[in-house]
């Protein structure tokens, strides 16, 4: 991977980071175990994590503070569309994936740019908010798995868990009361960081399209395998059920009993 200059993270992305966890605070009690391995440390690397809720991308913010690391959102293009938000997300060094369109292409160039300046690059790679009946990890996109065979950068597994009893799939509709109940309640949040990154040796024969696939695959399993230690009690049924919440079982990823 050819060098650039190393990426500095602007105050204004600091600043949003130390005032996730005073967000964050009020609404849950966080737990974050593990962190960056000290093999990555200084270094590119990818942060692959499920999503659950929409309220995910604060308590990363919160997890990834709490443990030191400063990372670059991927997130769709309709975020960067925003009045100030759009404006403050380009100013921070985000990388906009615009989805379903011809652009998609552009954020996978723009992804091992980031990683070239030694930036921590966090990706959801189910690309939306899971839809698994039982809440775990669907099957993922590709992105990931070609982001790393572009750039060489090692592929962190990311686990949370609980934020949907906070903030509700529905949102921002009702949230004044997701709130409210949030704030009452103060459901305990999981963040767990993997310690290795994954082995995508396996996934290195094949056509280009093939690797991705089986590299994907590898991903997934080892974030299933990160999130199954903050769930034991819940391993089919969660304990709090999202009703707002659709189910499609088209994405479903076959995982052993």
């Amino acid at each position: 991977m050819e060098t650039s200059p190393v990426w500095r993270a602007p105050r204004l992305w600091r600043l949003l980071l130390a005032l996730s966890r005073i967000v964050a605070f009020p609404l849950i009690r966080l737990q974050v175990s593990g962190g960056l391995p000290a093999s990555l440390q200084g270094g590119p690397v990818i942060l692959v994590a499920n999503h659950v809720s929409p309220f995910d991308p604060v308590v990363m913010m919160a997890a990834c503070h709490k443990v030191g690391i400063v990372p670059r959102f991927m997130a769709t293009g309709g975020v960067f569309r925003a009045p100030v938000v759009g404006t403050v997300m380009r100013h921070c060094g985000h990388i906009r994936v615009d989805r379903n369109t011809a652009h998609v292409a552009d954020a996978l160039p723009a992804a091992a740019k980031a990683l070239a300046e030694n930036s921590a690059v966090l990706i959801y790679p189910e690309g939306r908010i899971g839809l698994d009946p039982w809440m775990w990890p669907e099957r993922g996109k590709t992105g990931a798995a070609r982001m790393a065979a572009i750039s060489g950068a090692p592929v962190l597994p990311v686990a949370q868990w609980g934020t949907h009893a906070a903030i509700p799939y529905e949102a921002p509709k009702r949230l004044g009361r997701a709130l409210v109940t949030a704030v009452l309640r103060r459901p305990v949040v999981q963040v767990r960081f993997a310690d290795r990154p994954v082995d995508l040796s396996a996934a290195e024969t094949g056509t280009p399209g093939a690797q991705a696939m089986h590299a994907t695959r590898l991903i997934m399993d080892a974030i299933d395998e990160t999130l199954t230690p903050l769930r034991r009690d819940e391993m089919r049924t969660p304990k709090v059920v999202d009703t707002s919440r659709p189910h499609d079982p088209a994405r479903i990823r076959p995982r052993p009993p």
